[in-house]
């Protein structure tokens, strides 16, 4: 590969304007913040609808193209078979996919809704209140973020494995806007921007999880100094990771992510409320199907509250911050599967682990609130980055539990970022599958540039609006997107047919 490869303008463009996001904000983080703030109120306010109505469209779309005779085609060469084993695949996905996210808000989220309940009318802090938060949290956690995912994962891979083009956004929506070098730049800039944005905050969560954990267990403070000191260790460790490749750095540490996981989940799952565990898994699982269709489009324009924006649609709208990391690196991994094999295993296994883990730690959360008074729910509302590890005060092994936590938060991060910083240098090297070391670098100190200034611009609430400014017009192109692959597919059946005929 050509060294200069990367000399092209969307590098330039996307690290320029990420350069000068990094300059304000630290510079002058209050107004960042308030900037960030107002773009995320309007785009919520204004098109949450949007946001509901394209996520259940993409679900619709994903199980109907899987079902179709479709469903057999191969994501590469007809007679090509998978890349990675079933078990590094799945574990690549979690750790892309879910990163540090769900150990954050495992806990925190179903303890959130049990504190401050969906419905105006539900009481909270009540068994009724406990159910809906295990119900609404696996809504939020399963198959509709993974859609948003899926969709662009499903088109990169088939133009890179089966079509042998470029795994650029702008290629994969060629069909609907033509050839048009202006508009394809201007997408795959605003792809990269997006993904920086949606990385690093997924790294500000963890970061502020992990101080949180810190803080739990060996007593150290709340601070941006601590928050630096993780993210510079994360950003050595991950430009060490990324510079070895995919297939040593990632895939040894989504392997070592899933196993670290695995360890906890069966740990929590046998020491805690077992039984208690598997009955709201079950009810959970009933209440998610039940209500998927009410809890997918509802809104609430009669009673007001901004309940449904500040969970769903910001979930919506940060899978979709997120999708073209995701996305990109789902599809890197996918090779050789079949269009049903990539949809059961992109919307079905990842969304199952959620659950389970939401089940095994929200549900001893829950459990030993209603049960016990631990109070845990209350320590959640004053400080979400606690969440898990107050759960932990309530099972044996409290620090060993702390420990493994915040080396799977810390792993999970680093993997993250490792696989971004290879995504982005992918897209900004004309859609190489080996980008050169130095844009990994690049993209690497950007990322985690960027996630101490929305940690300095105020911490949780500029990570979660940050990551949506580039939400609203990927939301458009992503629609584009499922239009564009249904006209590949098309088009790919019409030749066969001709060169039948012939």
């Amino acid at each position: 590969m050509n060294k200069h490869s990367y000399k092209n303008p969307i590098f330039f463009i996307s690290a320029f304007v990420i350069l000068i996001l990094v300059i304000y904000g630290a510079f002058f983080p209050g107004k960042f913040g308030q900037i960030a703030e107002m773009l995320f109120n309007f785009t919520t306010v204004s098109f949450g609808w949007l946001y509901l109505l394209a996520v259940f469209v993409f679900v619709l779309f994903l199980i109907g193209i899987s079902m179709s005779k479709y469903g057999k085609v191969r994501l590469g060469p007809q007679n090509s078979r998978p890349e990675y084993s079933f078990f590094t695949w799945i574990g690549m996905l979690f750790s892309a996919g879910f990163g540090a996210g769900l150990v954050f808000w495992g806990v925190a989220e179903p303890m959130s809704h049990f504190f401050t309940t969906p419905f105006t009318e539900l009481e909270p802090k009540t068994e009724e209140a406990a159910r809906i938060a295990m119900g609404y949290s696996f809504f939020h956690w399963g198959v509709s973020q993974w859609s948003v995912f899926a969709v662009v994962g499903l088109i990169i891979a088939y133009n890179q494995f089966r079509k042998e083009k470029n795994g650029l956004i702008s290629t994969a929506i060629k069909p609907v806007i033509g050839k048009s070098k202006f508009v394809g730049g201007t997408i795959d800039s605003l792809a990269v921007i997006a993904t920086v944005m949606g990385v690093a905050t997924s790294l500000g969560l963890g970061i502020l999880q992990m101080n949180g954990g810190l803080k739990s267990t060996f007593g150290l403070p709340n601070s941006i100094i601590i928050q630096l000191i993780i993210a510079i260790v994360m950003l050595v460790l991950y430009l060490l990771s990324s510079s070895t490749g995919l297939n040593k750095g990632i895939k040894w540490l989504s392997n070592i992510n899933l196993g670290l996981c695995l360890v906890l989940l069966l740990f929590v799952f046998f020491s805690g409320p077992t039984i208690f565990i598997l009955n709201s898994f079950v009810l959970g699982l009933g209440d998610y199907l039940t209500n998927f269709i009410e809890y997918s489009l509802r809104l609430t324009p009669y009673q007001g509250g901004s309940w449904v924006r500040d969970w769903t649609i910001f979930y919506w709208a940060w899978a979709i911050a997120w999708s073209p990391f995701v996305g990109a690196f789902v599809a890197r991994v996918s090779r050789g599967r079949t269009i049903r094999e990539f949809v059961f295993g992109v919307l079905i296994v990842p969304p199952a682990i959620a659950c389970l883990w939401i089940a095994s730690f929200g549900g001893t959360a829950l459990y030993h609130d209603l049960n016990s008074g631990t109070g845990i729910a209350d320590a959640v509302h004053e400080d979400v980055a606690v969440a898990l590890f107050e759960t932990f005060n309530a099972l044996p092994l409290t620090d060993v539990l702390s420990i493994l936590s915040i080396l799977l938060i810390f792993t999970f991060l680093v993997t993250s970022a490792d696989s971004a910083t290879y995504i982005l240098s992918s897209m900004t090297s004309k859609g190489s599958l080996n980008p050169v070391l130095f844009v990994k670098v690049i993209w690497g100190v950007l990322i985690t540039a960027i996630a101490v200034v929305l940690l300095l611009a105020g911490g949780l609430d500029a990570l979660q609006t940050a990551s949506l400014i580039s939400a609203l017009p990927f939301t458009i192109i992503l629609i584009l997107i499922v239009i564009a692959f249904l006209r590949l597919l098309k088009n790919s059946q019409t030749l066969k047919k001709e060169k039948g005929e012939k």
